[in-house]
């Protein structure tokens, strides 16, 4: 049934509607997302706004989906997004039968969810693709209503949404009761996080000023108010806008001698009710909201007509809205008054009612709301079945946070029971499990306790690998080997649980940087794998490990063939994730250790290509393709690389994955120069990043100091460096050789632009750690201490820049690069070393040829910050760029032969010329290639100096005489 039309004017928002529409489309690129969160406090017409604004939106030819979240903390997964599918659905026509198919399908994949090995990343990765093709290529925006109750599924899906990840313009515009955001509310957190992302605004809805509150209460009256009456409604009111129109509704109808309190405004109106209408209140303010008609007829068990005579008149008396859905109180607030008003024995046979009817509906059974109903009903005993169905479902589609707060709840059913049969240690081991897949790794353990103190004497074995797993995951990895170690000590533990502690073990040690001690788990993990049954993950894991420590000890064929061995084992067993794991590893053990970057990278791709057929293309596929990309970029394959990013970004990577790609993209945008895309990825990062080893750390700190660099803030990139050194405990040589080298070259910087004064604490500090590398890496593999010595060799030659740069440290910085194929630091090593000779008037032809030959790379890779440089040293030093820039740009870039013109642009210059030539803008141009518009400008920018051209229309012109040729 469908309320009333609301007549009352939207007052005093005109500029905020305006604000937020700009926000949410005008100001959003394709591949882009952007968000505004409205708070205030209730009834203050947050949702009369979100209906406002999105007409508009749809009008302005966005693709509008709007849910509300439920107000109950047993939410299921993504409920607010199934809500928005079904009501999308429901209002498409017979024309738009194309897209009807797409919802329906996305909505039966959710019905279809059977939990798989490859987690809730597939599962998102699904929905992303859904809504690819509902949106059709129109800006998608997601409108949530009563966000204070986001389940947490929802919460993660919007933290991913709005890192910015993905070919879909999508824009998320939500309404949060800010009286509920108090204390350790989650999403308090959440939106103090993201709050720093530009993108981002959280606008808090102010109650209406004297004048607009006036002008509200005259349009509802329908006439201007008397000075005292305008008084009094200003008085109670405090301009929210839903006291003014109730107010104002009493005016009009000549109610009064109300009290002065919103509580019994309410009350009043609700006694005003017919005998029916007053119980279809207060049954809706019981239930958990839409209320369907039909469960409302099975709680309240009124005739048909009756019913429906009392729903109207509910209705009518603006304290139900009614949609196709079902019925809502038009304001919470309603419930609230409400529920001081019925005995405690009528709100728990109202209860009662909605769970016998729900119990008693055919179909699937909304298990959480059923226990909602059955526990306060007073019925713990039947509310547990329940509860505990409603966490294997949240399990299924992935929501650990759900099954966590249902696992919980069911704990409590259970205590409350009393002489109810229950196994609290199952319902204990399922709650820490919840627990530690969303992360309460706190609350995981505190579990675990409890569980063990139940066992008392039980089998400790497979004990002490849950509680090692999940002190490992809290960063406790000290705690973690002590618990591993008594695993493997354990009396009772059996083959497959001594390999898996010895693999997981191993695994641990890899990460902490200890290679020689994970060697040797991983051989005893194998060994003892031999005796036990269905032990192929504890041999991928423990293959994963040795593979890396031979790699670091100097063997690095034994540990290539071991990984390989490792693969060929995870493929004959057939489990997804062990086969993604093995390429993974295999991957970068060839692009890191091994250094055979070129093979490192095919296999990174083919490697996502299988995962992806295996359905783990959302986690593992988005890492091997960042792997792909990296590897790309070393060997200044950079036009190839962003096309691997596009394909990335489509998976719309979440946590550890999305840092892996958005580490890998800001390599890129910091080498083009792209300040600002490489700024949005490192908040991303910093955002995404919960804590996070050297792994992530050390190259996210890298990447901000030579941002910084670039920007010229030398301070900033000094501090970054000394941030990595300070909190890193990595022996990862190779990571830490080109963090300690943006260190030198921060100082080196400081000293030529003379913007700070150089640190000589900081460079003492930076040449200790250099030299502790070379030590360290005289007894790694053949393929490391090449690469180390490459950043080492880039180290002595900053350090002389303090100095009077040494040209032929630069001249040994060079070779070093060239012999590793590694075009982009050859090409700053040629700068620096020209740079040197101009200074010291010695070999100028020399240095002219080293000038070219770097111009001709960089421009070939579309290094701006680096062409910059070496222009400003030429023109300085009175040195042409031109006489061999073509041969530089075709030697940087492995491209299919085109006309003469285009010889010195890349492949990804020639893609963005030729749609500059079908007259597409840098907009249209990102859209089509999945790329940010400020990274084509910087793609038409190269193109123009390139072919020496000012205009659009003559680039154009060049383009098109070389296709007809």
């Amino acid at each position: 049934m469908a309320s009333d039309v609301d007549t009352a004017p939207l007052v005093g928002r005109a500029e905020l509607v305006q604000t937020v529409r700009s926000a949410l489309l005008g100001d959003v690129a394709q591949g882009q997302t952007a968000a505004v969160f409205l708070t205030g406090e209730s009834g203050v017409g947050k949702t009369r706004l979100l209906g406002e604004i999105g007409a508009r939106l749809r009008d302005q030819g966005a693709l509008v989906l709007t849910g509300s979240c439920l107000d109950i903390g047993d939410a299921s997964p993504l409920h607010p997004l199934l809500q928005a599918l079904r009501r999308f659905d429901g209002d498409l026509s017979a024309a738009q039968a194309r897209t009807s198919s797409a919802v329906r399908g996305l909505l039966q994949m959710f019905a279809d969810e059977t939990g798989g090995p490859d987690g809730a990343g597939a599962l998102l990765e699904r929905v992303s693709r859904g809504l690819h093709l509902i949106a059709e290529g129109r800006p998608l925006v997601l409108i949530l209503d009563d966000l204070q109750w986001v389940d947490r599924s929802t919460r993660q899906l919007l933290l991913y949404l709005l890192a910015g990840l993905g070919d879909l313009q999508l824009s998320v515009l939500a309404a949060v009761r800010a009286e509920s955001l108090q204390g350790a509310h989650p999403l308090r957190r959440v939106l103090t996080e993201l709050r720093r992302l530009r993108t981002v605004r959280v606008l808090d809805l102010s109650p209406l000023d004297r004048a607009g509150t006036e002008q509200l209460a005259a349009a509802v009256v329908g006439r201007a108010l008397p000075p005292d009456a305008a008084e009094q409604v200003w008085q109670r009111s405090g301009g929210n806008p839903f006291v003014i129109e109730e107010l104002a509704r009493d005016l009009r109808d000549g109610r009064d001698g109300l009290s002065e309190t919103l509580r019994e405004i309410f009350l009043d109106r609700v006694d005003a009710l017919p005998q029916h209408a007053h119980a279809v209140v207060h049954a809706v303010a019981a239930g958990v909201e839409p209320v369907q008609h039909w469960l409302l007829a099975e709680v309240l068990r009124l005739p048909e007509d009756e019913l429906i005579d009392a729903a109207r008149a509910a209705v009518a008396h603006r304290l139900l809205v009614g949609a196709d859905d079902g019925y809502r109180l038009r304001h919470r607030l309603v419930a609230e008054v409400l529920a001081h008003e019925l005995l405690p024995a009528e709100r728990s046979g109202l209860h009662r009612r909605y769970a016998e009817a729900l119990t008693a509906a055919p179909g699937e059974l909304h298990q959480a709301r059923l226990a909602h109903h059955w526990r306060l009903a007073g019925e713990p005993a039947r509310a547990l079945p329940a509860a505990v169905a409603a966490a294997q479902e949240a399990e299924r589609l992935h929501g650990y946070a759900e099954a966590h707060r249902h696992w919980t709840a069911a704990l409590h059913l259970a205590g409350d029971s009393g002489s109810l049969e229950v196994d609290r240690i199952e319902l204990l081991g399922n709650a820490a499990e919840a627990a530690h897949h969303c992360g309460e790794h706190a609350r995981a353990l505190a579990l675990l306790e409890e569980l063990a103190a139940l066992r008392g004497g039980g089998p400790s074995c497979a004990l002490h690998i849950r509680r090692a797993r999940y002190l490992a995951a809290a960063g406790r990895s000290a705690l973690a080997e002590e618990e591993y170690e008594r695993a493997l000590e354990a009396a009772d533990c059996s083959p497959r649980d001594r390999a898996a502690a010895a693999a997981r073990l191993a695994e641990l040690l890899l990460h902490l940087g200890r290679y020689a001690d994970a060697g040797e788990r991983a051989r005893e993990a194998l060994a003892l794998a031999e005796n036990a049954e269905d032990s192929a993950t504890e041999v991928v894991l423990a293959s994963s490990a040795l593979g890396f420590s031979d790699a670091f000890l100097e063997d690095p064929d034994a540990g290539l063939a071991v990984m390989r061995d490792a693969l060929d084992t995870a493929e004959r067993a057939g489990q997804p994730e062990d086969v993604a794991c093995a390429y993974l590893h295999l991957a970068e053990l060839l692009t890191g250790p091994l250094n055979i970057l070129e093979e490192g990278v095919v296999v990174a791709r083919r490697g996502a290509e299988r995962v992806a057929e295996l359905g783990l293309g959302r986690t593992w596929g988005t890492r091997l393709l960042a792997i792909a990309i990296n590897g790309l970029f070393r060997v200044g394959q950079w036009a190839e690389a962003e096309k691997v990013v596009a394909v990335a970004l489509r998976h719309r990577p979440s946590g550890a994955d999305a840092v892996e790609l958005l580490l890998a993209r800001c390599r890129l945008s910091v080498g083009y120069g792209d300040i600002e895309a490489a700024g949005r990825d490192l908040d991303a990062v910093a955002t995404l990043l919960a804590g996070g080893g050297a792994r992530h750390v050390i190259p996210l700190l890298t990447l901000r100091s030579g941002l910084a660099m670039w920007e010229g803030r030398h301070d900033v990139a000094r501090l970054a460096v000394q941030r990595g050194l300070t909190e890193s405990r990595s022996d990862d040589v190779m990571i830490l050789s080109a963090l300690v080298w943006h260190g030198l070259r921060a100082e080196a910087e400081a000293h030529s632009s003379r913007t700070v004064d150089v640190d000589p604490t900081a460079v003492r500090r930076l040449r200790d750690v250099a030299d502790r590398m070379a030590r360290k890496s005289a007894g790694a593999a053949r393929p490391v201490r090449s690469v180390v010595e490459g950043f080492l060799a880039l180290c002595a030659a900053e350090v002389s820049r303090l100095n009077g740069s040494d040209p032929e440290l630069w001249a040994t910085s060079v070779a070093e690069w060239d012999r590793r194929n590694h075009p982009y630091p050859a090409a700053y090593s040629r700068l620096r070393q020209a740079e040197a000779l101009l200074a010291r008037r010695s070999r100028v032809a020399t240095a002219g040829k080293l000038l070219r030959e770097a111009y001709g790379v960089a421009q070939g890779l579309g290094a701006v910050p680096l062409t910059s440089e070496i222009r400003e040293l030429a023109g300085r030093a009175r040195v042409s760029l031109q006489e061999r820039v073509a041969d530089g740009a075709r030697a940087a870039a492995s491209a299919e032969p085109v006309g003469d013109e285009l010889a010195a642009l890349t492949a990804r210059e020639r893609e963005v010329l030729a749609l500059v030539a079908e007259g597409l803008t840098n907009k249209e141009i990102g859209q089509r290639l999945f790329i940010s518009e400020r990274t084509i400008g910087v793609h038409v920018s190269h193109i123009f100096d390139k072919l020496q051209v000012r205009t659009r229309v003559q680039a154009s012109a060049i383009m098109l005489r070389n296709s007809r040729g």
